[in-house]
């Protein structure tokens, strides 16, 4: 496509992947996943190291780049390397010194880890969207019950957000799909009841099939997940966006269990602030009651 401008920013880049999703082929789909879900790799990686990674030809790299408008992968390799530009290293260039053999050490497994979910957690905090986690407390206080779905690797997420909404007074029920329910549980669902889907890369197929479930039976739906081009994103009225480092085939969770514990402590404040309203009202209306009272015994005598 010779007459189109390929985006020059990794943002503009995101927004023109969003535009075709749902055109592109199942490979540059693929392709377009792995980019996304994996800027800093794209950025420092060689397009044979990409096309090992992402399981696909290297010739598809090459024609998803000229799809979006770029003369080959050196061009659009450079969006993802300029949006690196900074005084912070990124992750993928601290671990690029170490070697298979050397994960064989805990300690060296460790320390990956750690610089794995410092980097994620300086990223997040530079990229999430206020507004987005402002609109998801919002939603969670008009809510009756919060129904929380994440699997497989996020089911640790899940089970901690509903013990964290449990504890701070806000009713919540795990999805768990026990002996494959999922819509009976779904179904279960009042009118006031929201859903929280959590799901990252791999979207486990269940956690997608109760996202929509819940959203064709009217129900608010909020999610936390990795990129627009997720298979919730369209389904949700409000998303967080968490883009984790990996190490290996393990993905960090740290920056997911950071937005989920600041959506949590955000809504306990948020009621917090609304039952201690209510409560000045109603000292307040009790305190007149007993004035008036006072008053009346006073004129009878």
């Amino acid at each position: 496509m010779p007459d189109l401008i390929p985006p020059r920013d990794f943002e503009a880049l995101r927004e023109a992947l969003v535009a075709r999703s749902g055109k592109l082929s199942k490979r540059l789909s693929q392709v377009a996943q792995f980019f996304l879900n994996h800027p800093e790799e794209v950025a420092v990686s060689t397009l044979v190291r990409l096309a090992d990674l992402s399981a696909v030809p290297p010739a598809t790299i090459t024609r998803f780049a000229k799809e979006l408008g770029f003369q080959g992968f050196s061009d659009l390799q450079l969006v993802f390397r300029e949006r690196l530009l900074g005084p912070r290293p990124p992750y993928s260039e601290r671990l690029s010194g170490i070697g298979d053999s050397d994960l064989d050490q805990p300690g060296v497994v460790f320390g990956s880890f750690v610089q794995a979910a410092v980097q994620s957690l300086l990223r997040i905090e530079e990229a999430l969207d206020r507004a987005q986690l402002a609109a998801c407390v919002e939603v969670l206080a008009a809510s009756e019950v919060v129904h929380v779905v994440a699997a497989r690797g996020a089911f640790g997420l899940g089970a901690y957000t509903v013990y964290g909404l449990g504890s701070i007074g806000r009713r919540a029920q795990l999805v768990d799909n026990i002996g494959a329910m999922r819509a009976m549980q779904v179904a279960a669902m009042g009118p006031g009841d929201t859903l929280l889907a959590m799901t990252f890369d791999d979207y486990t197929p269940e956690t997608v099939e109760v996202a929509k479930l819940a959203a064709a039976r009217g129900h608010r739906v909020l999610a936390i997940t990795d990129n627009a081009l997720s298979p919730v994103a369209g389904i949700a009225t409000h998303v967080l966006y968490v883009n984790e480092a990996r190490l290996g085939h393990f993905r960090s969770q740290v920056p997911a269990m950071v937005v989920a514990q600041a959506m949590i402590v955000g809504l306990g404040r948020r009621l917090g602030s609304v039952d201690n309203t209510q409560n000045r009202q109603n000292e307040n209306s009790i305190a007149s009651t007993r004035t008036l009272a006072k008053d009346g015994r006073g004129r009878t005598r």
